[in-house]
């Protein structure tokens, strides 16, 4: 049996395609955008320098974002009102999954992104070495990315990997490449910003091969700022909380429960050798160590049932996926 044969051909001048055995088949670069009608048709025209097929999902814009982008060459999917980034990307993914398509590319439609980097990032995706690529901002140490936008980054990168108990450098990207296998697992739910991470942490649990290439970004674009940086983190920050509490459940309630189990028995220790020392009995202390400890209890059994329930939950999802 003659294994299939993978090789990068170009169609028109600089478009790509994919040979596979004799069947050519496309790459699709999706780009959700909401009020981008200044950059879109620039980004398209630049993504289609690397593929034939640019699909723009215009999320209830109130600009000409549909139409420049229907003009540049995209094939457009108009949602009826603004939904978020996950609902628009979701959309423009399934899409291309739908055309039977080898891999696709998610990019940002505000200019952020460089599409002369597209190659780069879908490589090891063509070569058969990855599932998921992630465009890390942060494998180059001169990628001129602004102090609070880093902090907040490895912020948002440490509570993912935490989470999805997958390492990564920079999880929060939206530059990505993904694997016809990755395009077949798009069955998670995610709202907002949080795809990204939503997206590592559930590639991660199928098994799914995911790295990283390093990328450049420019920040010195017209909408760089179309929601409150502090109210984008924080909701992130969020839905990784509960990711981890739904993925790591003795991690996140037997920590916090194991350390006020701690701080219950050092108050009733100090609370009883200063009654002995002093005959001097604290109220206070003592009372606070005690609901210290309850609750410390109360958090490790939480821990405990949902940890039990997880696993339940996995070998009823892995018998249903074998029948």
């Amino acid at each position: 049996m003659i294994s299939p044969r993978v090789t990068l051909s170009s169609v028109g001048e600089n478009n790509t395609n994919i040979t596979i055995g004799h069947a050519r088949r496309r790459v699709a670069v999706v780009v959700p955008a909401y009020n981008e009608e200044l950059v879109i048709g620039t980004v398209i025209l630049r993504a289609r320098q690397h593929t034939d097929l640019v699909i723009v999902v215009d999320d209830g814009s109130r600009d000409r974002t549909a139409e420049i982008a229907d003009l540049a060459g995209a094939e457009v999917i108009r949602m009826p009102r603004n939904g978020g980034k996950a609902s628009a990307l979701m959309a423009g993914l399934k899409h291309a999954r739908g055309l039977d398509v080898a891999a696709a590319v998610m990019m940002d439609g505000d200019g952020q992104h460089d599409p002369a980097t597209i190659p780069t990032v879908l490589a090891p995706v063509l070569a058969g070495n990855a599932d998921l690529v992630i465009g890390s901002r942060f494998l180059d140490k001169k990628a001129g990315i602004p102090a609070y936008r880093r902090f907040g980054q490895e912020l948002l990168t440490f509570a993912t990997n935490v989470g999805s108990a997958c390492p990564t450098r920079d999880s929060q990207s939206g530059f990505r490449a993904l694997s016809g296998r990755a395009l077949e697992n798009l069955d998670f739910v995610s709202e907002g910003y949080a795809i990204e991470s939503d997206m590592i942490a559930h590639f991660a649990s199928r098994g799914l091969v995911i790295t990283e290439v390093p990328i450049s970004v420019r920040y010195d674009v017209p909408n760089q700022h179309k929601m409150n940086p502090l109210s984008h983190g924080f909701g992130v920050l969020a839905t990784i909380v509960g990711l981890i509490g739904y993925k790591r459940p003795l991690f996140s309630f037997g920590i916090p429960g194991l350390l006020l189990i701690c701080i219950g028995i050092g108050s009733g220790i100090y609370t009883f050798s200063e009654f002995y020392e002093t005959a001097q009995f604290h109220f206070i202390v003592f009372m606070v160590g005690i609901s210290a400890l309850l609750l410390g209890l109360l958090l490790m059994t939480a821990g405990l049932i949902l940890r039990s329930l997880v696993q339940i939950m996995k070998s009823t999802q892995s018998r249903q996926e074998v029948s």
